[in-house]
């Protein structure tokens, strides 16, 4: 598997915090808290990978399944968030792992700080007591780096997910630049994203997959970025970067 560097972390700030990066095997994280908790969210991290490769070990096709697959009320929580947010969804254990991890790590930084951002991969993690601003990347569209979403304290905790079938590594049938969900679960949102974007293949599938995601509860937001296409709905505010 290849991986790309993430070089828009290097633009990447946020006011009033200490940002720092965690990783692990493929696993890598950019999070930024009120104080340097490193060593929190790294031992975290690997606890995390270690239960989700030891359930994968005894359970192959959570790793390998494309359809949401049952897990047993003693799973781990890692394994037992992927299960539901995929099972709401309609997709694969796998398709939800970078919202989970996030998730679970921000949750885990909140003991020791009021404010956190866990961004992994694209999957992000928020809580905030000030507005803050999440320019969307996506690759070679005119909207690359061109908008923002606005995320107001009020409306987090909160999970914004990216799937692109254009961008990065990461598995999508689609040909989406960007789909971006945003949802109070972030495994759920991971989830979704890719669920939405997999049925993404041209510009002209940006309202009906817009139509399809006003019908999800879980759903509170969403942006959807096809070539010069952008679409959106929801509780979702964006504004141009200058």
């Amino acid at each position: 598997m290849v991986f790309e560097p993430r070089t828009y972390r290097d633009k990447m700030t946020a006011r009033g915090l200490i940002s720092f990066q965690v990783t692990s095997k493929e696993t890598d994280l950019w999070i930024a808290a009120k104080k340097n908790l490193k060593d929190l969210a790294s031992s975290t991290l690997i606890k995390i990978r270690e239960e989700l490769e030891a359930y994968i070990k005894s359970n192959a096709n959570f790793k390998e399944s494309y359809i949401p697959v049952e897990v047993p009320e003693t799973a781990p929580l890692v394994v037992r968030m992927m299960a539901k947010g995929a099972k709401k969804a309609g997709v694969g254990p796998m398709a939800a792992v970078a919202g989970a991890i996030a998730e679970i790590i921000g949750k885990k930084i909140l003991e020791e700080s009021e404010e956190v951002i866990v961004e992994n991969g694209g999957d992000i993690f928020l809580k905030s007591k000030i507005i803050r601003k999440i320019a969307v990347y996506a690759g070679k569209s005119k909207w690359n780096e061109k908008v923002a979403l606005i995320i107001k304290p009020e409306q987090t905790p909160l999970g914004i997910c990216t799937s692109s079938g254009t961008v990065g590594h990461s598995l999508s049938f689609g040909k989406s630049d960007a789909v971006i969900v945003i949802s109070k679960e972030t495994a759920f949102a991971d989830a979704e994203a890719t669920a939405l974007g997999n049925r993404i293949k041209k510009e002209e599938d940006v309202e009906k997959v817009i139509e399809m995601g006003k019908k999800i509860k879980e759903v509170e937001g969403l942006l959807i970025i096809v070539g010069e296409k952008l679409g959106a709905w929801g509780n979702v505010e964006i504004e141009p970067l200058s």
